[in-house]
């Protein structure tokens, strides 16, 4: 791995990735038992409609393509909001290529977006994560993340 970089995403890049972003939101909402396929699409669609109402321009939002060298490896998506204890940042989406995945790029993202955020002042960086994705808790524990609240489900 060469020096991982973050860039603001081009028009082409948000295209392509609002393209699918809404569609796999929706379908991990669902998987998690939260609600049936259909609502989960209307969430995922207004969800995405109130944070990001004028998609790059929104305000406080931030979308990057990751980059090894010339090759775009993922994207972060990282809101930065200013609070009564200095800013604070939540980290929306977050996306290493699938055949890329396992091989670092996550770790350097997070660790990308960490400097970044600390530039920028923030205090602390928040994120959600889906319950049946141990590969993303794993690696957000390990760089020091915590829970500060869980929901839990039982099937019947």
């Amino acid at each position: 791995m060469s020096t991982l970089r973050l860039a603001p995403m081009t028009d082409q890049q948000y295209a392509r990735y609002r393209e699918g972003a809404e569609t796999g939101y929706a379908q991990n909402i669902a998987d998690s038992g939260a609600m049936p396929l259909r609502e989960a699409q209307e969430k995922a669609r207004e969800d995405y409609r109130r944070l990001l109402p004028d998609g790059l321009s929104s305000p406080g939002h931030h979308l990057w393509a990751a980059y090894d060298g010339d090759d775009e490896i993922g994207m972060v998506w990282l809101h930065i909001e200013e609070k009564s204890a200095g800013p604070h940042a939540f980290g929306y989406d977050f996306e290493v290529r699938p055949e890329l995945r396992r091989k670092g790029y996550g770790r350097a993202i997070m660790q990308a977006v960490e400097q970044t955020c600390h530039e920028r002042g923030a205090v602390s960086i928040g994120l959600s994560v889906f319950g049946s994705n141990l590969g993303a808790r794993a690696l957000y524990e390990e760089m020091g993340f915590e829970v500060t609240n869980m929901g839990m489900r039982k099937r019947l």
